[in-house]
């Protein structure tokens, strides 16, 4: 008789359903069919993000897969032949779905990850080192100059302390919780105003780039801080609060910009392979020490995405898949 094939173990993802506690359940999926440019992945390690979440627990629908960040193992390598071989350890991006024990990822979302960088590391990369990565590569040259970093205690700002540093900026950062304070300076600040109010952040100023995701009055107050030809990059509004600023104040200044980010366009100049294996490489120099305040198992996955909506993690949560 012939042999019959073992069964490869079943695939599962988070999935949001709304009748359930936490709108986020573990439920089995079908294992992904590869496009001829795409390699199927192992999940070992993702990461949460607090954009990701919030669509997660307050708008996506029924049925819908959320996930961006993911580190793992090739497990079939791209048919044409692009990227890397079965075997591999990885580091990539998806624009949904990476909340799962296996994928399908393009080729030019993928970076080889070394084993002296961990999954738990690597997963903290894509969204939030991406970001940090290449809103300062908006900012030009870093070298001698003074930079801003508003919510710099969290995933994306901290990240953009450490990378800021090693570029030779001056970088002020600022955070809303005073016990905060240590974790940006070891991150390489040289200075660090605390709480919701940055006209402290004021004195250090004037900036030639300011890195902020709250919006609101703080992304006001941030404009009339910049230097002439200086960039405010905003890659987020967690305040969820719209913004006033007094245009003639900042046209004045001369050549202020104020420039939206999102990385999903950025991505379309700028592909996410490049940025991870540079992100990669920074943390084998110890350049980079991703900031992970949690680690937790793949069954304890709704309440760590609840405890990230919480503001209970200020860092990144990650998720490891066994």
């Amino acid at each position: 008789m012939p042999q019959v094939p073992p069964q490869e173990a079943p695939n599962e993802a988070i999935v949001v359903d709304a009748a359930v506690g936490g709108r986020l359940r573990i439920q089995p999926v079908p294992r992904p069919d590869p496009q001829p440019n795409q390699a199927r992945i192992a999940v070992r390690a993702t990461s949460l993000n607090l954009g990701e979440v919030r669509n997660a627990l307050t708008g996506a629908a029924d049925g819908f897969r959320p996930g961006w960040d993911l580190a793992g193992v090739v497990t079939q390598a791209a048919a044409d032949g692009s990227g890397l071989p079965q075997g591999e350890r990885v580091v990539g991006f998806l624009r949904s779905g990476a909340w799962a024990r296996e994928v399908v990822v393009s080729t030019h979302a993928l970076a080889p990850l070394p084993d002296d960088v961990s999954f738990a590391q690597a997963a903290t990369l894509p969204v939030a080192g991406l970001t940090a990565l290449y809103a300062l590569d908006i900012c030009g040259d870093l070298l001698g100059r003074n930079i801003l970093v508003d919510g710099a205690s969290g995933g994306v700002g901290h990240l953009a302390v450490q990378l800021a540093s090693f570029g030779g900026a001056h970088v002020v950062a600022a955070v809303r919780r005073p016990e905060r304070e240590e974790i940006v300076r070891e991150a390489g600040a040289h200075a660090v105003v605390i709480g919701e109010d940055l006209a402290e952040a004021g004195a250090h100023g004037p900036y030639d780039a300011i890195l902020e995701s709250v919006g609101g009055a703080s992304l006001a107050q941030s404009l009339t801080m910049l230097a002439p030809e200086g960039v405010c990059v905003n890659y987020g509004n967690s305040s969820g609060q719209e913004t006033t600023f007094n245009v003639s104040q900042m046209y004045a200044t001369g050549g202020a910009r104020l420039y939206g980010f999102i990385l999903f366009h950025e991505l379309m100049r700028w592909p996410a392979a490049l940025g991870l294996a540079r992100l990669v490489e920074f943390v084998r120099a110890g350049i980079l020490d991703p900031p992970i305040e949690r680690e937790a198992a793949w069954a304890d996955f709704s309440q760590t995405a609840q405890a990230l909506w919480n503001r209970e993690i200020a860092g990144k949560a990650v998720i490891r898949i066994e």
